[in-house]
């Protein structure tokens, strides 16, 4: 009784407890990280202040007081972004001076490419090996189409026609699909107990990542055809290609290595108890778990690569980014330079989020890290 007394107030009522602090959801992880102490609160209200300001401009300037008109006429009535830059040069934007008449072509070649996208949804066809076969596949009759055959009586057109977010796409998908199994190749070259393919892998890659890209679009496009014999040329387009895969199949080939090498040397041993040889061993066994641990590195260098197609514009080819180059230099719509590199940043950003978002799915799905 007295133990209890003493534990009451004078009143005869028990204490009063304060409710434990929420240190869970959102609103524990706001007062843990934004409003803990009094000069992280300032702060957070400052950021937040300073964020609806920007926000507000941008919204002010990119949609309330823009302009949408398809005329230079209209933009001049406006104080904020003239999105007709955009409309105008839609048709630049997408496709570049593609005649406008076989543009069929880049509609059946983006229908055939978002079907095989969408049919990857099935787990039946993601774990077949002659789907996957089917992508690299395509990319002759994809080029067929886009550049035209005389035998298959498509009109034949030339690249210098290419241009936008055509060439940009070709570029990185072409160069994601090729570099790809070649970059396998050289990481396996790499850690091969033969000297001399050894030797030639580890030069192969350690010459080209010690060089810039820039510099290599440069030797492809200006100095290559200097040694071909007269009345023999190559394509710029397909010499551009050629640079971008040789370039990336080093990187790519250092990122599966990597992954090769977080297997332990016991699945190789396993794999040779069981009497499997050593391609038996790699592609059952070891490369699947490889690549399963570097998707992330692996899309990141995708990422890269669609980014770097950019760099072609030194060589007189006019991607999505050197589009919006030249559309600004056009008299009738000077000083809209922020209207259309605002709108190729947001096309980059679109794809590249998107391929980040497909990645985080794949380390989902394949458990990325773990083996």
């Amino acid at each position: 009784m007295t133990m209890a007394k003493e534990q009451l107030n004078p009143s005869g009522a028990a204490p009063m407890e304060k409710p434990p602090k929420i240190t869970h959801g959102v609103l524990g992880w706001m007062r843990i990280n934004l409003f803990s102490d009094w000069y992280n609160t300032i702060l957070t209200i400052l950021a937040l202040y300073l964020v609806f300001l920007i926000i507000r401009a941008v919204v002010d300037w990119g949609l309330i007081s823009a302009t949408f008109g398809m005329s230079p006429d209209s933009c001049r009535q406006g104080e904020g972004a003239c999105w007709g830059v955009v409309g105008h040069f839609w048709g630049l934007f997408m496709v570049g001076t593609y005649p406008y008449e076989l543009r069929w072509r880049i509609g059946l070649v983006l229908f055939i490419i978002v079907a095989m996208g969408l049919a990857s949804r099935h787990s039946a066809l993601r774990s077949n090996r002659w789907y996957w076969a089917a992508w690299v596949a395509l990319v002759v009759p994809v080029f067929l189409l886009i550049r035209g055959s005389s035998i298959l009586g498509l009109e034949v057109v030339d690249s210098t026609l290419w241009g936008g977010l055509l060439l940009t796409m070709m570029l990185s998908v072409v160069g994601i699909i090729v570099s790809f199994p070649i970059s396998i190749v050289l990481a396996l070259g790499r850690r091969s107990e033969m000297p001399i393919i050894k030797a030639l892998s580890v030069g192969y890659i350690e010459l080209f990542r010690g060089v810039p890209l820039i510099t290599i679009l440069f030797m492809a496009s200006v100095m290559l055809p200097l040694f071909f014999p007269p009345g023999f040329s190559v394509d710029k387009v397909l010499r551009a290609q050629i640079g971008i895969i040789m370039f990336y199949s080093a990187y790519l080939a250092e990122v599966v290595r990597g992954g090769l090498q977080a297997i332990p040397k016991g699945q190789e041993e396993a794999a040779k108890a069981l009497g499997l040889g050593y391609w038996q061993t790699m592609i059952l066994i070891v490369m699947p778990q490889a690549l399963r641990v570097v998707i992330p590195p692996l899309v990141g260098t995708f990422i890269q690569l669609l980014k770097d197609t950019s760099l072609v514009s030194i060589v007189s080819l006019i991607d999505l980014l050197g589009v919006a180059h030249v559309t600004t230099q056009n008299p009738d719509w000077l000083g809209r330079v922020v209207e259309a590199y605002v709108f190729v940043g947001f096309l980059y950003w679109v794809i590249c989020f998107s391929m980040s978002r497909y990645s985080v799915s794949l380390e989902k799905r394949f458990k990325a890290g773990q083996y």
